[in-house]
């Protein structure tokens, strides 16, 4: 199987404050849960359109993908690691791991939601 790497709510804050640590972050929940709230400086791609966008990943570049708990992220990143794809990552124990640990969450602009 493809092993994955992974990384923890504190390792990936730690990289946001970390201006040298370059990284793309990307949200693979639904439209209806990322209207919730989501990580800062975070990119919404629903799970469903990553093989769609298989292009923008081959690009290289760290990617950090996180979903709710890190089960559907992973799946994802293992998707990825089979076309070819390795600079992924994923957000063990997801945005419900961010927040219980407290850390900042961006909350969608409600003109962003009706668009």
């Amino acid at each position: 199987m493809f092993e994955i790497q992974e990384i923890d709510a504190g390792q990936l804050h730690a990289w946001q404050q970390d201006a040298n640590d370059r990284f793309v972050l990307v949200d693979v929940r639904s439209p209806a849960e990322t209207a919730q709230g989501m990580l800062p400086g975070a990119e919404a791609v629903p799970m469903h359109l990553i093989p769609l966008r298989l292009e923008q990943w081959q690009q290289g570049g760290k990617v950090v993908f996180y979903c709710r708990t890190g089960a559907r992220s992973a799946q994802v990143c293992a998707f990825l690691r089979q076309q070819g794809i390795d600079s992924v990552v994923n957000l063990r124990g997801g945005i419900v791991d961010w927040f219980r640990r407290g850390l900042p969450l961006d909350m969608p602009q409600t003109a962003e939601l009706a668009g």
